[in-house]
């Protein structure tokens, strides 16, 4: 780039976009990059604080910032998901459909510490709909090395940073444990919960039963509706350490393997999710699922609707982020619960 007089600019190429900023009003380009200064142009780009101008001189060893963006962007894109025009500098990825959004952080970290490039995204397991942003990108200064851009590019390696999955619309078994259940000595208030929160996602309860505490029982209750064929079967009460709570030992009979029997999640520290080989999940909800409205459950649900391997390591980072203020005015997933960074 060369800086030049913007009086002695005429006929002079701009190289960048040149932004005019109204309080409550505007923030756009007046002029775009590559606009050919006019003898009218002048009082505008002063009136903008443009006593001098950068017009562009080619450089074989430079990239301007709208091509840097570009590549930015293409670190990052995967399916589902579009990128909108170069604009003074900037690119935004924006979903194409509905679904849960990952970023490999650590990728993420190594491009954003190159310096003068940035990479902005959502929380990593946002959940998404079509037409929301993702991410955005931006080089900081006017113009950047290629080297920059090669070492940007090694440091992203060979996969996108970004992936959206779609979350399925899965058939569900429902087991409510209990005695108090079971003999009628209080309402059932856990189903209609659970119901709430899976047809949110549009997930269909296809079968569900209420059994006393006998793990054998519930063993043989959750084999059945695997065998029937559901995709996931949820198991509710019955999760804390107390004698006559059999629900944990009967999902650990049941299951080909168990990830984790408790998560450093408040609420939610007895949540339970075991695995069959085929990848149907079965997990035990504690009864805070019930009447805290959000909970480990909300954390871990598009995950398990979106197929995404669920491992004790993961648990346990969501201890960092991972208790719930339990705010009068909930705002979830809007919020840091089980966003930890």
């Amino acid at each position: 780039m060369k800086q030049i007089k913007t009086q002695d600019a005429v006929g002079q190429i701009i190289c960048h976009d040149v932004t005019q900023i109204i309080k409550d009003v505007t923030k756009d380009a007046v002029f775009r990059k590559g606009h050919v200064i006019t003898e009218s142009d002048i009082p505008i780009l002063l009136r903008l604080g443009k006593d001098n101008v950068y017009i562009w001189e080619e450089n074989k060893d430079m990239l301007h910032e709208n091509d840097a963006a570009v590549i930015l962007s293409e670190l990052c894109q995967n399916e589902n998901m579009y990128k909108t025009e170069a604009k003074e500098g900037k690119i935004e990825l924006i979903a194409e459909a509905d679904g849960l959004l990952l970023v490999n952080t650590e990728r993420l970290k190594a491009v954003n510490s190159i310096g003068e490039m940035m990479i902005a995204t959502r929380a990593n397991g946002s959940v998404v709909v079509k037409g929301d942003k993702l991410c955005g990108t931006r080089v900081i200064p006017l113009a950047i090395s290629k080297k920059k851009m090669d070492k940007a590019r090694k440091a992203a390696g060979e996969k996108p940073l970004l992936e959206l999955l779609p979350m399925k619309k899965k058939k569900y078994g429902l087991i409510n444990t209990g005695n108090e259940l079971f003999y009628g000595r209080i309402k059932d208030t856990f189903t209609p919960v659970i119901q709430e929160k899976m047809s949110h996602y549009g997930c269909e309860l296809v079968t569900a039963v209420t059994l006393e505490d006998n793990y054998e029982t519930i063993t043989a209750a959750i084999n059945g509706m695997l065998g029937s064929g559901v995709d996931m079967v949820l198991c509710t009460g019955g999760m804390s350490v107390d004698p006559d709570d059999k629900t944990p030992l009967a999902i650990k009979n049941a299951a080909d393997e168990v990830v984790s029997y408790g998560a450093p999640v408040l609420p939610g520290a007895m949540f339970m999710l075991a695995y069959m080989e085929d990848g149907r999940q079965i997990c035990g909800l504690p009864g805070c699922v019930m009447y805290n409205k959000r909970t480990i459950f909300d954390i871990v649900l598009p995950r398990l609707l979106a197929d995404v391997r669920i491992t004790p390591d993961w648990l346990f980072e969501l201890g960092n982020g991972g208790l719930c203020l339990e705010c009068e005015s909930c705002c979830f997933p809007n919020c840091v619960f089980g966003k930890g960074v």
